[in-house]
C-alpha cells in the first residue's frame, strides 16, 4: 500500500473554508509562530503539508450596512497585513494559476472569501471591489437571510433567490468568482443552479444523509451540485459530522447555552477568543460524559458517502478550522496527513486522493475563471 505520509507531501493540499481571519484583527497575534491553541499557524500549516488556503472574511448577520462592510474591508486588510509580513512563507492567489506558483517557490497560497452575501450590503460595486482585492467566493447567506436570498437556518422568506440575488450570481459569473452555496437553504440552492453559467461550490458543507442538519447537503442535491461541474467540500464540524453529537445537542439546549454563556464570560466582544473558548467548553463537556466523543474519521465517513454519489472529482476539503468544534485527532491542520492515509486504506487511488486534498478546487477554479474569460469574448 501507498505510504500515505509521501502521497501527501506530493499532492497539492487546499482548505477552503478557514476562520482564522477573526484572530488576525488581534494585535497580539502572529500566524507565523507556533500556537497551543487554535488550529492554524504557518508551523502547523506547513506540519499538515497545506498549499493553499482560504480566509473566510465574516462578520454576523446581524450587522449589515456600511459597518458590514467596514468590518470586511478590515479583515481583508489583516490577511494581507499577515501574507506581507510572512512573505517568504505566505504569497497572496489571484487565480487558479497562482497557487502551483506559489508551492513551486515553497510558500502557502492566500486567498480570501467572502462568508455571507450580507457583506456586500446591497450593492454590485462593493462585491466587485472585494473581487478586485482577492476575493474568489462568496457564500450567499450565512446563519439569517440577506435582503435577497433565504438562509438554511432561518425561516423563509423570499422563497428561494430573489431577482437581485440573480444579478448577485450572474455578476459573480462575470467576474470569475466562485458561487458559494454553503448555509442557503434549498430553495435557493436550487435556484441558484438555474441562474449560474458557472459551477458552484459549496465551501464547508458535509453530508445530510449521515447528519441530519440542514447546514449539509442532501444526497439529491450533492448529485445536482456535481452534475453541473460543482464541488462539495466536506466540514470538519462535529455537529454536521456526527448525528449523536447533533442528536444530544438538541435534547439538551441548555449546553449551548451554558458554551456560549461561559464564552461570553470568558472572552466579552472578541469573536476569536469566542470561537475558541467555546470549542474548549464542548472538550469539557465531553470529558464530563455529559456529549459524545467525536473521532476524525467521521471526515472519512462523509467523503466516502459524497464520493460513493457524485465521483471523487466533486469532493474536497473545507475544514472550517477555528471557527467551529473540530473532532478528536484533527485538533488543527497539523493532522490533515491522517486524511490521506485514512482513504489509502479504504482503497482510494492516489489519483482520486490528490483530487479531493485540492485537485478538485483548482479545477472548478479553473472552470470558472474560463467562464467569465468566455463571457468577456462574447460581450
Amino acid at each position: 500500500m501507498p505510504d500515505g505520509h509521501d502521497l501527501h507531501s506530493r499532492s497539492l493540499v487546499i482548505d477552503t473554508h478557514i476562520d482564522t481571519t477573526q484572530r488576525l484583527l488581534s494585535s497580539g497575534f502572529d500566524i507565523g509562530v507556533r500556537h497551543s491553541d487554535g488550529s492554524v499557524d504557518i508551523p502547523r500549516l506547513r506540519d499538515g503539508g497545506v498549499g493553499a488556503v482560504f480566509f473566510a472574511i465574516w462578520t454576523p448577520g446581524a450587522i449589515t450596512g456600511p459597518n458590514a462592510v467596514r468590518r470586511a474591508l478590515d479583515q481583508i486588510d489583516a490577511v494581507r497585513r499577515q501574507t506581507e509580513l510572512h512573505s517568504k512563507d505566505l504569497a497572496p492567489a489571484m487565480c487558479a494559476a497562482d497557487i502551483p506558483l506559489a508551492r513551486a517557490a515553497g510558500r502557502i497560497a492566500v486567498l480570501l472569501g467572502i462568508e455571507g452575501g450580507h457583506l456586500i450590503g446591497n450593492d454590485l460595486d462593493v462585491l466587485r471591489n472585494y473581487h478586485a482585492l482577492g476575493a474568489r467566493y462568496m457564500t450567499l447567506t450565512h446563519a439569517v437571510n440577506v435582503e435577497w436570498a433565504d438562509s438554511c437556518t432561518d425561516k423563509a422568506v423570499h422563497k428561494g433567490l430573489t431577482e437581485f440575488g440573480k444579478q448577485v450570481i450572474q455578476t459573480m459569473n462575470r467576474l470569475g468568482m466562485m458561487v458559494d452555496i454553503s448555509h442557503v437553504s434549498d430553495k435557493t440552492f436550487y435556484d441558484v443552479l438555474a441562474a449560474t453559467r458557472a459551477p458552484v461550490i459549496a465551501t464547508h458543507s458535509s453530508c445530510r444523509a449521515l447528519c441530519d442538519s440542514p447546514r449539509n447537503m442532501s444526497d439529491e442535491m450533492i448529485r445536482a451540485l456535481a452534475a453541473q461541474g460543482g464541488l462539495l467540500q466536506i466540514n470538519f464540524h462535529v455537529s454536521f459530522l456526527s448525528q449523536n453529537f447533533r442528536d444530544i445537542m438538541r435534547a439538551h439546549p441548555e449546553f449551548q447555552k451554558h458554551i456560549d454563556a461561559e464564552a461570553e464570560n470568558r472572552c466579552g466582544d472578541n469573536e476569536a477568543c469566542r470561537l475558541l473558548e467555546s470549542g474548549k467548553l464542548v472538550r469539557e463537556l465531553v470529558a464530563e460524559g455529559k456529549l459524545p466523543r467525536v473521532e476524525w474519521t467521521e471526515i472519512l465517513a462523509h467523503i466516502d458517502h459524497a464520493v460513493g454519489l457524485a465521483g471523487a472529482g466533486h469532493v474536497g476539503l473545507g475544514s472550517d478550522f477555528d471557527g467551529a468544534y473540530m473532532p478528536y485527532g484533527m485538533e488543527d491542520a497539523s493532522f490533515l496527513p491522517r486524511i490521506t492515509g485514512g482513504l489509502l486504506k479504504m482503497g482510494y487511488s492516489e489519483s482520486d486522493v490528490q483530487k479531493i486534498l485540492g485537485g478538485n478546487i483548482l479545477r472548478l477554479m479553473q472552470d470558472v475563471e474560463a467562464t467569465a474569460n468566455q463571457r468577456e469574448g462574447t460581450a
